[in-house]
Formats: structure tokens, sequence, C-alpha cells
């Protein structure tokens, strides 16, 4: 049974760009469906953690706005990142899946039970399983669906919508 989710952003979250306005502000476009996804499996009791090699604003108020338990922006090392956050949680990487797309989230998907990647991610990304969505289009959301699916949760997801 999967616990936590570990997700990546730029590539992700979101498409990978990083747009700037004319006075320099940062922009991202999230996927609502992506959004939607991670809403409802935090309503069924699961926890999300962004473990992120880049910093922004935007990416705090995304995190906030979703309920997303866990953020870590920065990170040097995803692994270690994570594995202080199972600490916390007393998991371990068994009950964890992850999603990233580049070189820097290698280690952190060969650690957890489930590994995923957007259908645009690095070639030499290697992960159980390889999206048919592109980062930023709904890859977390098919994970997240996916996930359901292994975990029989699939009756108690819908329940609150039929």
């Amino acid at each position: 049974m999967i616990d936590i989710i570990f997700l990546d952003v730029d590539g992700c979250m979101s498409d990978g760009g990083i747009y700037y306005t004319n006075s320099k502000e940062e922009i991202k476009k999230f996927n609502t469906k992506d959004g939607f996804g991670i809403v409802n499996w935090i309503k069924l009791g699961k926890k999300v953690a962004i473990i992120t090699g880049r910093k922004s604003n935007i990416v705090e108020y995304r995190a906030k706005e979703l309920g997303i338990h866990y953020l870590i922006q920065n990170s040097k090392d995803k692994l270690s990142d994570a594995k202080e956050i199972l600490k916390k949680e007393g998991l371990n990487f068994s009950s964890a899946a992850a999603i990233g797309d580049d070189l820097n989230d290698l280690k952190l998907l060969k650690a957890v039970k489930f590994s995923f990647k957007p259908k645009d991610a690095m070639n030499d990304i290697k992960t159980d399983i390889t999206l048919s969505k592109k980062g930023g289009e709904g890859a977390i959301r098919e994970m997240i669906e996916i996930i359901i699916e292994k975990d029989d949760l699939k009756e108690l997801w819908l329940k609150k919508w039929l």
C-alpha cells in the first residue's frame, strides 16, 4: 500500500518551462487535474511531499493551496530529503511512490516501491511506469490513479463523487 508520494515540480507538476514576465516575475502553469488528484489523494488520508531542486514562491503557493504536507526546495539530495520525511512519518520506501523526469531524481526513483516518469522525461530515467501524459499535462493525476488501482482504492476514490 502506498502511503506517500514524492513529486518533482519542473517537468512533472509543470511542463518544465520557466517563464518570466517583463518585470522578471516567474510564472508557471500547473494542471488542475493534477491538483484535483492531489487534493483527493490527501482526502484518502495519504501524504504528499514536493522535493524540487529549484526555489520558487509560486511552488510554495501551489503547495499551500493544495494542502501538500511537505515542501523541500533547493534540494541537493532528493533521496536524503525523502528519508528525513519518511522518518518523520514513521514510513519507509516500501510504502512510497515518486515521479521524476531528470537525472537529479534517479536515486529517489530507485528507492521507492513504485517509480513513475512523465512521457517526456529524459531517456536515461528508468522507472517502473512511463506515463502516457507529459509533465504539466496530467502526469501527476495519471500516477495517482494508477496507484489507486494498484492499491484497490478505486471504489473509495469514486465513492464521494457517485
